[in-house]
């Protein structure tokens, strides 16, 4: 029998987090979105302290993504806002990246390039040259501001409020939370949206682009593709429902 009939079997109420919580999709280097998503968040908690907590890959893609992290760690109007920020599977690439330059293609191919131009850093997109990507990732390192390594290196797998379980991509329904790997919780998609049955926790994720935000009793995803479509969309989930908020 799968974990995933044991655990995740029964039909159950989810508890909700005892303050508000408004969980950010994947934003890829879209600070503009970002932003309109952030003014729209403020409005809808009103004067309600609240928390945000960001899903992962605010990186490649978009053309800003050094300042999606520069902002997300030194807005003046998320200096009052406790904030849990997650790990995507994109930052996990940049890492992968800085500690072996032989991964520059394929993640250069992926959205890496728009990260490294966003930083100032030339390349040449798609090479697949040693010695290009050696010399490519030493000039990132170079560039990479402290704060935005130490923010990159220090990111959240999965963070838990009430019965709402927060994580990039989702868990692998054949394992309990304890052991989950890293690539689980950052790569996870057709074995953890096909599993039908109800979890433990509500999942609330990203990493799968659909058209819409997605609630059902099982997850809530809020992946809309917003490189690419224009809508960045956060949930929020209170004491009082869940809603969702999307741009533009």
């Amino acid at each position: 029998m799968r974990v995933c009939d044991i655990l995740f079997g029964r039909v159950r109420a989810h508890a909700l987090p005892g303050w508000p919580v408004y969980a950010v999709g994947d934003i890829h280097g879209r600070l503009d979105l970002l932003q309109k998503l952030i003014a729209k968040i403020r409005d809808h908690a009103g004067s309600t302290r609240y928390e945000l907590i960001f899903l992962g890959d605010y990186i490649d893609r978009g053309e800003a993504s050094a300042g999606v992290v520069d902002y997300l760690l030194n807005a003046p109007e998320l200096a009052s806002v406790q904030r849990v920020f997650l790990k995507g599977n994109h930052e996990a690439a940049l890492l992968d990246f800085l500690d072996d330059p032989g991964t520059g293609p394929s993640w250069s191919a992926h959205g890496g390039f728009e990260t490294l131009i966003s930083y100032g850093v030339r390349t040449s997109q798609l090479r697949s040259d040693e010695a290009v990507w050696e010399s490519t990732a030493q000039d990132f390192r170079a560039k990479l501001p402290a704060a935005h390594l130490a923010f990159y290196q220090n990111l959240d797998l999965y963070v838990r409020r009430g019965d709402f379980l927060f994580v990039h991509a989702g868990v692998n329904p054949d394992k309990p939370l304890h052991d989950q790997t890293e690539a689980d919780l950052l790569w996870i998609r057709d074995a953890f949206l096909g599993c039908s049955r109800q979890h433990e926790c509500m999942i609330v994720h990203g990493h799968t682009p659909e058209p819409a935000p997605v609630r059902d009793k099982r997850r809530i995803g809020v992946d809309t593709g917003a490189y690419q479509t224009g809508v960045l969309t956060a949930v929020s989930i209170s004491p009082d429902g869940i809603d969702f908020l999307s741009t533009p």
